[in-house]
């Protein structure tokens, strides 16, 4: 396979993700390394429907594991959907001779990969997305990033909070999943985490919550609320008028996905991505790399779209007695 395979081309798809550069890099250089051809293709599958296609060099990524986003940039494609012009795009990657393309993202970027390799497109997916809801991986690439730059501002924020003797909701992005609430909640040491996966909108539990915990002293009171939740502005206005605690809510938003990559999301993007390029052409496709019980291991794109994530129950447990 690895004479077979000759050029290889990389794309980044879906939302971006801090590390998603040093990933770009590690395929390069990899694929240079082995002595394969390697193009870019730009703004993910609506760029390689238009055939924004470029050849990639060493040099091309020289000084940009630092770099938070994509340097190929990204876009959403929901033409790609569509069967017609999922054989275009393996038509444009047979006439610009691509044998494979590796695609870095989430689940809506490996259906896509998955519908190319039907078409007979070599494909490998790299987990980028800060959300961690990729069951087939215990990591993926941003996600690190992504909760310390969170993490930093709920800090800053609680300082404001606590000097007020407020009660602040701040809501952190992760689409449904909760895992950056999660993880925010304990290391930011909030009094109540609202995850999408475990809340019954039970506002008068965390309206009761505040109360008791003013009756104990507590001045201030924090939430983390996950983005799958929302309505962070309506609810501090309910929580304020219930418990007359002036409270304030907090959307982190979009800085959460940019910002220098931390060690961590480049140290695994890159090997990540090297590993990306060997399971090519060792003659594997339609696979996946994840990071498994300290391993890193390539799975079935199929088999890992159906795999189902679910927040561990015993930190969720842990989460719970900690705020008391």
């Amino acid at each position: 396979m690895a004479g077979k395979i000759k050029t290889i081309a990389v794309m980044t798809s879906g939302g971006d993700a801090p590390g998603m550069n040093a990933a770009i890099r590690a395929v390069v250089r990899t694929a240079i390394f082995r002595g394969v051809k390697v193009k870019g293709i730009k703004r993910g599958y609506m760029g390689l429907l238009n055939e924004e296609i470029v050849d990639m060099e060493a040099r091309n990524v020289s000084d940009i594991i630092q770099r938070g986003g994509t340097i190929l940039g990204t876009a959403r494609c929901l033409e790609f959907k569509q069967p017609e012009v999922q054989q275009r795009g393996a038509d444009i990657c047979k006439a610009h001779g691509i044998d494979g393309i590796v695609v870095i993202g989430g689940d809506g970027s490996y259906r896509g990969a998955l519908a190319l390799s039907r078409h007979g497109i070599n494909t490998v997916g790299l987990p980028g997305t800060i959300d961690l809801d990729i069951a087939c991986t215990d990591y993926t690439i941003g996600f690190d990033t992504a909760v310390n730059t969170a993490m930093q501002a709920i800090d800053k924020v609680k300082d404001t909070s606590s000097s007020h003797e407020r009660c602040s909701i701040i809501e952190v992005m992760g689409r449904n999943a909760g895992y950056i609430a999660l993880w925010c909640g304990i290391s930011n040491g909030a009094e109540d985490i609202l995850l999408p996966e475990k809340y019954d909108y039970n506002e008068q539990e965390i309206i009761n919550h505040i109360i008791a915990s003013r009756k104990k002293g507590k001045t201030h009171h924090l939430i983390i609320n996950a983005e799958g939740i929302g309505h962070s502005m309506s609810m501090s206005r309910r929580i304020e008028a219930a418990t007359g605690l002036e409270t304030r809510a907090t959307i982190l938003g979009y800085m959460q996905r940019g910002g220098n990559p931390t060690a961590m999301d480049r140290y695994y993007a890159s090997i990540m991505g090297a590993r990306a390029v060997d399971v090519m052409l060792e003659g594997r496709t339609n696979r996946v790399i994840g990071y498994k019980n300290g391993q890193f291991v390539d799975v079935d794109i199929e088999e890992a779209l159906l795999m189902q994530k679910n927040i561990d129950e015993y930190q969720y447990e842990v989460a719970k007695m900690l705020t008391v």
